[in-house]
């Protein structure tokens, strides 16, 4: 695990968009998920940063506690949330500890028309049950494409990178897991764009473990 680390508020006030968040917590089900993907993380979203809006988090849950800014209700699934909300509810409610890889390319209006394009079409998707979310990630592995009618959090993130040309999309997104976004996996990026190394998020109204 990375050794750099710095506050909640200095991390919404550099995120941009196309940055990732990853999370790694110490529940049953978090444990299962790394065991399942044999992952470092369970958890992972992108950051979306326009103009006019707060930097929001795009990601995939079984939870519907936070508003989703994209419909302006509550919701399971694929949702667009407020960042800075999104990772108190990770760290904060779930326990969960949280780090930032920050996206070293020029994020063009082009890239964010069609990244806007892809949470148009995957806001509100189901997140799949367990069962459901071994056999996508299973398909992935043979490079064989799952139902779009479901989807879970790095196949959110793998959708948003497509889009925006970040991936060539030759793999289908089930086949990423929230690891192949950790750095050392082979997480293949164009445009000449490369993610940096994992800063550890602290929140400071957190009592860490």
């Amino acid at each position: 695990m990375a050794d750099s680390r710095i506050d909640l508020d200095e991390a919404v006030e550099l995120t941009r968009t196309g940055d990732i968040w990853l999370f790694r917590g110490d529940s049953i089900a978090d444990h299962a998920i790394r065991a399942l993907t044999n992952a470092p993380v369970n958890h992972v979203g992108m950051a979306v940063v326009l103009d006019d809006l707060p930097p929001l988090m795009w990601h995939a849950e079984l939870g519907k506690g936070l508003r989703d800014v994209w419909t302006g209700d509550h919701h399971r699934g694929v949702q667009l949330h407020d960042l800075r909300e999104a990772v108190k509810q990770w760290t904060d409610r779930y326990g969960q500890r949280g780090w930032l890889r920050q996206l070293s390319v020029e994020v063009t209006p082009a890239m964010e028309d069609a990244l806007l394009t892809t949470i148009a079409r995957m806001d509100g998707l189901p997140f799949p049950s367990t069962v459901g979310l071994i056999g996508r990630v299973a398909r992935g592995r043979l490079h064989r494409r799952a139902p779009a009618e479901l989807a879970y959090c790095a196949e959110v993130v793998a959708s948003a990178y497509t889009s925006m040309g970040l991936l060539d999309g030759s793999r289908p997104s089930n086949y990423y897991d929230p690891g192949k976004f950790w750095s050392g996996d082979d997480l293949e990026l164009r445009l000449g764009a490369r993610l940096g190394e994992e800063i550890e998020v602290w929140d400071t109204g957190v009592r860490y473990w």
